[in-house]
């Protein structure tokens, strides 16, 4: 409520909601096409082609169809089951007689994303776009992996913002923890080298007299 009145928020068009499907399912393909590419990347393969990931990009458009294609079925078979029912309902998908006219609806937003996949998967425009942006996320990250490699190897004070602050900590440990254990560590040394002594010092001489 603004301002004493109340302010009714609009139901998704149907078209928003296919476009917001279709834009899910893109960003999908996009990304199982990035690890496809990292995964050749790291393997050693040969320079990169789009041509070679083009069927990959057909294949996961085509799955993700099927899979919209499953969720029509299963909202039309929900709405024939709940076409009858007139009681309270049970649960979230407990489905009833009111609940058949959103039902229809998804079913028919699931078919409409569903073909609209499959048309996408046979442009070859629209599989080397996917394959193209799936390469840049794929080579951003490979540059900010190095990049965050290189400022952990190469710091330099002068670049460290936090230095003061992480030089600071490392003299703490330094002083509770690590010359701690040197100490105990010398003197462990020190203190076997004296057993060793005694021990020699206890010893009979090569050629001592024999027991007569």
């Amino acid at each position: 409520m603004k301002g004493g009145a109340v302010v009714l928020r609009k139901k998704p068009k149907q078209d928003d909601i296919v476009a917001e499907g279709l834009y899910i399912a893109s960003a999908a393909t996009r990304l199982a096409l990035k690890n496809r590419i990292l995964v050749d990347i790291l393997t050693g393969a040969e320079g990169f082609e789009v041509a070679r990931f083009l069927p990959d990009a057909r294949e996961t458009l085509l799955s993700l169809a099927a899979e919209a294609d499953a969720d029509a079925d299963r909202a039309e078979k929900e709405r024939k089951a709940a076409k009858g029912r007139h009681t309270d309902s049970d649960g979230t998908h407990d489905y009833r007689s009111r609940d058949v006219r959103n039902l229809r609806k998804r079913r028919n937003q699931s078919l409409r994303i569903a073909q609209e996949l499959r048309e996408r998967a046979e442009d070859p425009e629209e599989l080397t776009k996917l394959v193209d942006d799936a390469r840049d996320a794929a080579w951003s990250e490979v540059a900010k992996n190095i990049d965050r490699t290189l400022r952990i190897e190469a710091a330099r004070p002068d670049l460290e913002p936090d230095y003061d602050k992480m030089r600071l900590a490392r003299m703490q440990a330094l002083r509770m923890v690590d010359l701690p254990k040197l100490r105990a560590h010398r003197r462990a040394v020190t203190q076997a080298a004296a057993d060793r002594a005694a021990e020699d010092a206890d010893a009979p001489a090569d050629g001592g007299a024999a027991s007569r």
